[in-house]
């Protein structure tokens, strides 16, 4: 049965109307791009195919939200909840796949072609849930707004990148202290903040992650500015280095050497420690802690009424949250070889906050599931080289993946408010009139 000619009628007019607002916010972005020519003068270049897609996109998108909220709706009994369906052979089966994936990919791809999708399809989106699960315990468990969950992912990175060269400590060992130093960062951001709440928080949060870039760049003579620092000791396999030779890693167990036997070790360190999260996260909820955590994160002002420390609570969401980011970070800088202040803008501490409102506030499986969706997402952008015939050589899709992830949490937020997971166990169960527990 078609739809009634009002409805598309009316669905055709918000189509152009969106597609004009797309027009007019977009035109002096996309239709002309400033490039320099040989002579290093700048032209404007046309790119009329790109511009027109971006409006067509609109007035698709918009014809079809139209259609679909203007459908009927029949009325539906109202069931009681149902208890929540258990699959215990699930956690086993994803954790035998999550281990299988770097030992198969140089059996099936070859071991210079396993690089690529071991590193940016395995290490990156596991470090993308680490730090996911770190903030989820701020902002989903004790709903603490953090913008600047990127500057405690800095200090992680450069306490080892500093220490390492002065020290001469194996990462093992520099690990807990890069996580403890931007622990003892969250506690100290925790302090100024205790009497805020919501847009308010978020403010301060992001100024304290600005105020740490800022750092970063101009203390040129410890962090060397926009420059970064590089030359500390990469990973090792407790003390064997992944280098060629008779002292490699490779040649002590007997194997040719391949640089995809680093990323691979790095990847299960990396796993194991995103388990360790995910663990300590879980079971600090069953806490009184954790519930002290969602009892602030419901109402504030009944968790002082029922006698609860606001401030304490605060301030170990604040510090749990970035030891798992100072962790993230000394992966990180192992994972990069290099850090600088370029690798941790706003844009990480946004991506990271998408990911835990994207996969719902305080769900643990939907935190990893938006991590390996958003970051795997943007990565094949990357691969995607027709586009390049479509709308020219110089398209990088890969610039548009926040406009795609600023799109998923507007539909999102239409579709899902609570995110892709969005069932919460609960903490305490009371137990059934008349039965005593």
């Amino acid at each position: 049965m078609s739809a009634p000619q009002p409805l598309l009628s009316r669905a055709f007019r918000d189509g152009v109307v969106a597609a004009l607002i797309v027009a007019g916010l977009g035109f002096p972005v996309i239709a002309y791009r400033a490039e320099p020519d040989f002579n290093n003068v700048l032209t404007l270049n046309a790119r009329w195919p790109l511009f027109l897609t971006f409006c067509a996109l609109g007035f698709a998108l918009r014809f079809l939200l139209t259609l679909w909220t203007a459908r009927p709706r029949p009325l539906r009994a109202v069931k009681a909840p149902e208890a929540p369906v258990r699959r215990p052979w699930l956690a086993p089966l994803g954790l035998a796949a999550l281990i299988a994936y770097p030992l198969l990919m140089p059996v099936l791809l070859g071991p210079q072609a396993a690089l690529k999708w071991v590193d940016t399809f395995g290490v990156q989106i596991l470090l993308y849930v680490l730090l996911g699960w770190g903030l989820n315990i701020a902002v989903g468990l004790a709903g603490l707004l953090d913008l600047g969950y990127a500057a405690f992912y800095a200090v992680g990175a450069y306490a080892y990148a500093l220490l390492a060269p002065l020290t001469g400590l194996s990462f093992w060992a520099l690990l807990p202290v890069s996580g403890l130093f931007a622990a003892l960062w969250g506690f100290c951001i925790g302090f100024p903040v205790l009497r805020l709440r919501g847009d308010y928080l978020a403010i301060v949060t992001l100024a304290f992650a600005e105020i740490v870039r800022v750092v970063l760049v101009n203390w040129d003579v410890v962090t060397h500015g926009e420059q970064g620092l590089f030359g500390f000791p990469p990973i090792s396999f407790f003390g064997l280095p992944f280098i060629p030779g008779p002292r490699g890693f490779a040649a002590h167990f007997g194997l040719k050497f391949a640089a995809v036997h680093k990323l691979i070790f790095l990847y299960f360190v990396v796993l194991a420690l995103a388990l360790v999260a995910n663990f300590v996260s879980i079971r600090l909820r069953r806490l009184p802690l954790g519930r002290a955590w969602e009892a602030l994160r419901e109402d504030e002002i009944a968790c002082r009424a029922l006698g609860l420390d606001t401030a304490n609570i605060k301030l170990t969401a604040f510090a749990l949250g970035a030891f798992f980011a100072g962790i993230a970070g000394c992966l990180f800088a192992l994972r990069q070889g290099v850090v600088s202040p370029s690798s941790f803008t706003f844009n990480e501490s946004a991506t990271i906050l998408a990911i835990v409102v994207l996969g719902g506030r305080g769900s643990q499986w939907g935190v990893a599931l938006a991590a390996a969706l958003i970051v795997g997402a943007s990565e094949l952008l990357r691969q995607l080289d027709f586009l390049k015939m479509i709308f020219g050589p110089d398209f990088d899709p890969a610039q548009y993946r926040m406009l795609l992830v600023g799109l998923a949490m507007v539909a999102m937020m239409n579709f899902r408010p609570r995110g892709i997971v969005s069932t919460r166990q609960p903490t305490i169960t009371l137990p059934a009139a008349g039965v005593r527990p």
